[in-house]
């Protein structure tokens, strides 16, 4: 039977809304798949993929509809039809799904593993298949081919991963990744803890989106347990996160220009970067303002005159990018590497629903402050910074002007700062459900929990932007030489930690 594209708003007619912001929907085997059909449509984006009990989850959303919703359907026989059968972007998550969660996809195109390198004791339960210790990587035919493997080491101090490429000479014909060496199971760590042990781990999923995962953990465990955080520490957040938004995306402009050999502007992006870091230790108490986040507020007391001094820390933050920005605006040498090398069309991170950078330079027009406002972003905060082009420079100049944006934001938000609690307490012995999306600085960061009657955490899964942003990476290099390779790598900056959850 062929099930036509449902649209998502199509499919809520017998919702459960919920304050989360994510409405709750019951769907037939039939009703899945349609959905499904309807992400490779275009109808909707996929989001994520979970097991919650006897049930498998996903969260799609249609942000022109302002419409976010987590569907569920009943598993039949530890199986349901798979996702990725229609929709080619949910192939790696469903991957992931069926060895940590022993759940059988339904028809999944390819059922290699992604995290098992075959090197774990024992599968998940219902697993029937064991993973070899060999992969095979997906072939490619021509004259005059070769393939070039690098890592999972890397020259560097730096997460590991697989890069196996295949070349005519110097030009990539296809490239093909084999990540999970970080695999540190974050959902099997985070079920059965209680709340404060889960979310110091959520904060460590990436240390690089620290405050953006610890923000996503705090809202959803909030939506759970009715909590309203106070307005000062709502105020407090948002300057956190977008500190870690301008200082990672200064540090990437410097790595970019560093891997086109122009050592010297990373170097002083660099500086400008530890200025910020120097200043969130002052301010919060730790350099990457980890563990600063907590449910119901935030768990730190700010030093005195914390608002006067990342307002003088603004200043220069922005005196000192701009410079480097002048001298990369007018570097011809600079400017042959990055434009047009690693492009990624519109039509891909559309399709694959590519947050951060990576969507915006190639014409997507989503970041969820904008599309999904949480506090404390209202309505109007935030526009897309966007471009079309779609490489390497248009992926720079998102940075720069996320940066400009993000140092307006900080100096909006610090006028809107008003004395008095920074956390609320939660309460005890109260179950319930939440999800949340916040926009780190790679991608929106999705996080949802149930929390028992026992107050510990009953179920949880968390998805980093780069899930949908490694594959793209593959792309981009195509056609491509080689020597490239660094620089679309690193224009991307996916995280390899926030992709082996």
């Amino acid at each position: 039977m062929t099930d036509a594209p449902l649209a998502l708003s199509e499919s809520l007619r017998e919702a459960v809304a919920h304050d989360d912001g994510f409405v709750r929907v019951d769907a037939s085997g039939g009703e899945w798949r349609a959905l499904a059909r309807g992400c490779a449509a275009g109808l909707q984006d996929f989001g994520a993929i979970w097991r919650d009990g006897e049930r498998v989850r996903m969260m799609l959303y249609d942000a022109p509809a302002k419409l976010r919703a987590i569907v569920s359907m009943a598993l039949e026989n530890n199986a349901y039809p798979s996702i990725g059968q229609f929709h080619a972007p949910a192939s790696r998550p469903e991957r992931a799904l069926r060895e940590l969660q022993g759940v059988t996809p339904l028809d999944l195109p390819d059922v290699r593993n992604w995290f098992d390198h075959g090197a774990w004791q024992q599968s998940a339960p219902g697993q029937i298949e064991r993973a070899s210790k060999g992969y095979t990587f997906l072939p490619v035919d021509g004259d005059g081919l070769h393939q070039i493997p690098v890592g999972p080491v890397h020259a560097g101090i730096i997460e590991p991963g697989h890069f196996r490429f295949t070349a005519n000479g110097e030009t990539v014909v296809r490239l093909e990744e084999r990540l999970g060496y970080v695999h540190k199971g974050v959902e099997a760590l985070c079920t059965g803890a209680d709340i404060a042990r889960a979310a110091r781990i959520c904060a460590r999923i990436s240390g690089d989106s620290t405050v953006a995962a610890s923000l996503a953990f705090a809202l959803a465990v909030e939506s759970a347990l009715g909590v309203e955080p106070p307005f000062a520490a709502q105020i407090w957040r948002g300057v956190m996160s977008e500190l870690e938004r301008i200082s990672h995306h200064v540090n990437d402009v410097g790595a970019i220009c560093n891997d086109a050999s122009v050592v010297a502007m990373q170097a002083r992006c660099t500086l400008v970067r530890e200025d910020i870091l120097q200043a969130a230790s002052v301010c919060f108490g730790h350099r990457l303002m980890m563990d600063c986040i907590a449910p119901g507020g935030i768990a730190f007391q700010p030093a005195p005159g914390a608002a006067e001094l990342i307002e003088k820390l603004l200043q220069r933050v922005s005196e000192g990018f701009e410079a480097v920005v002048k001298v990369y605006d007018d570097m011809p040498s600079l400017l042959d590497r990055t434009v047009t090398t690693g492009i990624v069309s519109q039509e891909l991170v559309n399709r694959f629903a590519a947050g951060g950078h990576v969507g915006r330079a190639s014409g997507r027009a989503f970041d969820t402050r904008a599309a999904f406002p949480y506090a404390p972003y209202r309505e109007g905060d935030v526009t897309p910074c966007l471009r079309k082009e779609g490489d390497v420079n248009a992926r720079v100049w998102v940075r720069i002007e996320e940066v400009r944006a993000s140092i307006a934001l900080i100096r909006s938000l610090l006028s809107r700062l008003q004395g008095g609690p920074l956390l609320a307490p939660l309460p005890e012995g109260r179950a319930g459900e939440g999800a949340a999306m916040t926009e780190a600085f790679r991608g929106d960061f999705f996080v949802q929990v149930r929390i028992g009657d026992d107050g510990r955490i009953a179920n949880f899964h968390a998805r980093d932007a780069s899930w949908f942003q490694w594959p793209l990476l593959e792309a981009a290099i195509e056609g491509n030489i080689v020597a490239d390779f660094p620089l679309c790598n690193k224009s991307f900056n996916c995280s390899y930690s926030g992709q082996d959850m």
